[in-house]
């Protein structure tokens, strides 16, 4: 029953005058997972920032979830009370629907009648009746909302008032305006609307356990079937980092009071710049379709990082722009995101050219595998503390680090990849020049 509708009836009932006071329960609208970006259609939900019962706004964060590219977090578009989740942590969401029911902020209606209307006066209700369509109609030409919604609608050329509002008094909501864009867009699927947790894993007996792969690992499975498609041409060879260890060793203590760890990595990363300097070519990505490179003007260094989810390859970009200590800065930022991980789409977007550290776990070689459409990737092994023959071919003890180089071998050739790889080297080996 209206609200028109109850206040006719409650005119016919009474011959006096009389006020009625009466208050709407909120509308519980489910919280559909948006559009993300990037074809994504289904997502991991990490963490809930909210839980039943809890009272959001607009813009606050609700959850974080996790697709194979980057984590997201995703805000409300409501103001209102948490009704109910529909996943637990590590459950798998469709986008475009539900992750939760939010029930709206309470909609107070106070109507104050004086009138001696007499039972079964149809000109009194007629009056009523177009009195509260006319205020229903002012409500809507004034579109009541924010100013974000507004610039929302502005930057999809929306004309508000013919957005359907489900908001408090006829206020159009950022929700409103997402599914007014989404809806001549195709369902993505059926999804359960229990809200008990999936089964991530089964065990078919005491001895087995079987894991599906989700997120991260499921965007490593497609990259890596992809990547090994590719022809690779692999040259190794070795580094005398003696005087690296040193270098690195005074600038160590001169960024320990800033709180910044000052590793090996970023003398590799800024070394991988330099030399690219004189070999851009290597800087590119490939297009199998049109057969053609994108040569790239900033060095956007991918790093392949272990993580408790597996692999993940985020990058700092321009690194010939930055410094030694502004590497140091960024990689920190990365390790640190790493450890949950929770990086932001940005930080996996745009990569150039790859490295893999691998001797932070103890390999000397490696055959890295080439993170397409990217060309080329390097893998460094472990420092080692070997006999070597000095200038006067007398043995002496010399720090040691091998690299693996692995090129595109359809566009890139055995010899570009010798002299890249024989640049890398002269700046390892003469740290110094990394500043000059």
């Amino acid at each position: 029953m209206t609200i028109a509708t109850r206040f006719i009836t409650l005119l016919g009932k009474n011959t006096r005058l009389f006020s009625m006071s009466s208050k709407q329960r909120g509308k519980v609208v489910p919280f559909n997972l948006s559009d993300i970006g990037e074809g994504i259609k289904e997502v991991t939900v990490k963490e809930w920032f909210v839980k039943p019962g809890d009272k959001v706004a607009q813009f606050d964060n609700i959850c974080e979830v996790q697709s194979d590219k980057a984590s997201v977090t995703i805000t409300s578009r409501y103001d209102g009370h948490i009704k109910n989740l529909y996943y637990q942590i590590d459950d798998t969401a469709l986008v475009g629907k539900p992750l939760l029911d939010i029930e709206l902020q309470d909609e107070d209606s106070t109507t104050t009648a004086n009138s001696e209307a007499v039972d079964g006066d149809e000109e009194t209700a007629r009056k009523v009746s177009t009195s509260f369509h006319q205020s229903s109609e002012n409500k809507r030409s004034k579109v009541l909302t924010t100013p974000a919604v507004r610039r929302l609608a502005m930057e999809n050329n929306i004309d508000l008032t013919t957005v359907p509002s489900t908001g408090k008094d006829g206020r159009i909501l950022k929700e409103d305006v997402l599914n007014f864009l989404n809806k001549d867009k195709p369902d993505v699927g059926n999804i359960r609307t229990d809200s008990k947790p999936y089964d991530v894993t089964k065990s078919t007996s005491s001895q087995e356990e079987i894991i599906p792969l989700q997120g991260y690992q499921k965007h490593m499975w497609k990259t890596m079937t992809q990547s090994l498609r590719i022809p690779h041409f692999v040259y190794s060879d070795e580094c005398d980092v003696t005087k690296l260890i040193e270098f690195r060793s005074k600038g160590k203590e001169f960024l320990t009071h800033s709180g910044i760890p000052l590793s090996f990595l970023p003398f590799f990363i800024k070394a991988t710049s330099k030399a690219l300097e004189k070999y851009p070519r290597l800087n590119a990505l490939l297009d199998e379709e049109s057969q053609t490179l994108k040569i790239i003007k900033s060095h956007n260094i991918s790093l392949a990082m272990d993580t408790p989810q597996g692999l993940i390859v985020p990058n700092i970009k321009n690194i010939q722009n930055l410094s030694i200590t502004e590497i140091a800065k960024e990689l920190h930022r990365l390790q640190k995101l790493g450890e949950k991980p929770s990086f932001a789409p940005s930080d996996l977007a745009e990569g150039t050219i790859a490295l893999s550290n691998i001797g932070s776990i103890g390999g000397t070689y490696a055959k890295p595998v080439i993170l397409s459409p990217q060309i080329l990737i390097g893998a460094i092994g472990k420092i080692q503390k070997l006999p070597r023959f000095d200038g006067k071919g007398e043995i002496v003890g010399a720090s040691v680090v091998n690299v693996s180089w692995a090129a595109d071998h359809r566009v890139v050739d055995g010899a570009t990849v010798a002299r890249f790889s024989n640049t890398w080297k002269h700046y390892i080996e003469n740290p110094i020049h990394l500043l000059l």
